[in-house]
């Protein structure tokens, strides 16, 4: 969505704060963008900046839950409010389970699963106490809902973080709404690491039935439609953003006449 097409839309988005957690960079910098085009004022963090000095950025390591709890204290004393909170930081390297140490299997399950737990937490303290709650939305993997050899960890983080989803759906309601953005790949500028070159990629492309992986502005649309208020009654729930799955192996493997 362009620009202009996007600054015709209204979502109910204006001016309401979003604290966006790994937001100056990669599908975070995308859902950035879109929320900062709908109007909203989004809030980034992590332990670098990015290169968009418009946007507001504060020093954060979420692994940290006292570093989290400033965060959070300050964006809510500096802006007056927190409307929403989009757990987006996370990722993992390709680690085989066999060889993968258990200090590092520790690290990939507190940046995908504690840290966003401890952001929402600290987000919700704050948006109980606001007449108009707030709601948060976890990115998430479609590696949490299917095999991720390689990411082993990182599949049970995300799967663990969607199951904690629904359940604090349920205890924060009904001032607090969460839902989760499930993802399947996604063209960053980190894509190389994750698929090889332009062969690599075209060739992930071509296992898509929407034969394209989907932009960090994709994601970001799911996303701000989560936050708005068009998405009011929706909690405990999840918007699956993979362009349609993955062709069926049996179905290339078959000799019967499969095309679809």
């Amino acid at each position: 969505m362009d620009a202009g097409v996007q600054a015709a839309v209204d979502l109910g988005l204006d001016k309401k704060v979003v604290l966006v957690t790994g937001g100056a960079r990669g599908v975070g910098a995308g859902i950035t963008r879109v929320l900062a085009g709908l109007g909203a004022v989004p809030v980034t963090c992590g332990r670098t900046a990015g290169s968009d000095s418009d946007v507001e950025f504060i020093a954060c390591d979420v692994r940290d839950p006292d570093a989290v709890e400033r965060l959070v204290d300050q964006i809510a004393r500096t802006h007056g409010r927190l409307d929403g909170v989009v757990n987006n930081a996370g990722g993992s390297p390709f680690a085989l389970a066999a060889d993968a140490s258990p200090r590092f299997v520790g690290k990939i399950v507190d940046l995908n699963l504690l840290a966003p737990l401890n952001v929402a937490r600290a987000a919700n303290a704050v948006m109980q106490q606001q007449e108009y709650g707030g709601a948060v939305v976890n990115v998430s993997s479609v590696s949490g809902h299917r095999p991720s050899p390689g990411t082993s960890a990182y599949g049970a983080a995300k799967a663990g973080l969607d199951s904690a989803m629904t359940a604090l759906a349920i205890e924060w309601a009904p001032r607090v709404r969460v839902n989760s953005v499930i993802c399947g790949p996604v063209l960053t500028e980190q894509s190389a690491l994750h698929y090889g070159d332009e062969a690599g990629i075209a060739a992930v492309d071509a296992t898509i039935p929407m034969g394209r992986m989907a932009t960090p502005e994709d994601v970001g649309n799911a996303v701000a439609f989560l936050l708005s208020p068009l998405a009011g009654y929706i909690t405990g729930s999840t918007i699956t953003v993979h362009g349609g799955g993955e062709r069926p192996a049996f179905l290339d493997a078959a000799t019967a006449d499969n095309r679809v």
